[in-house]
């Protein structure tokens, strides 16, 4: 079991299961945005096993695109996940927000056709041009 926060603390949550797929450094423009960095580091979880424990009402949500849902603590602005309509059983959990050890380390970097221009990768992980949505595999 796992838990995480949002940046004030008001949200809190638990994990009570594993991340499910490889854990990515997703580099496209939307996550670059969203999180405020060079690449949002995401994984996929089973939404049955992602339990708010505190602020449930302090989590708002815009439509990043069709069908795609990120979710965000209101009263920081810490992104917390994003939710896609056709993979209702997943989401995709941002892991700067785990307050423990999930276990596993970063497996890949994803969208690095469009990562920016300024960021040089110097690690040895896979890179991928484009990504698999998350909880379509592993």
């Amino acid at each position: 079991m796992s838990t995480g926060s949002c940046a004030c603390g008001r949200i809190r949550y638990e994990l009570r299961g594993e991340l499910i797929g490889p854990v990515a450094h997703c580099h496209c423009w939307q996550c670059r945005k969203h999180s405020g960095a060079s690449f949002g580091t995401t994984a996929a979880v089973k939404t049955s096993e992602f339990h708010l424990l505190a602020g449930e009402e302090l989590l708002s949500s815009w439509q990043s695109s069709p069908g795609v849902r990120r979710f965000f603590a209101s009263c920081c602005g810490t992104p917390i996940h994003k939710r896609r309509e056709d993979v209702p059983g997943f989401i995709g959990l941002r892991l700067g927000t785990l307050d423990s050890d999930p276990g596993r380390t970063v497996e890949e970097h994803i969208f690095v056709s469009s990562k920016a221009p300024w960021v040089e990768l110097q690690d040895d992980l896979p890179r991928k041009p484009g990504g698999i949505p998350f909880g379509r595999r592993g």
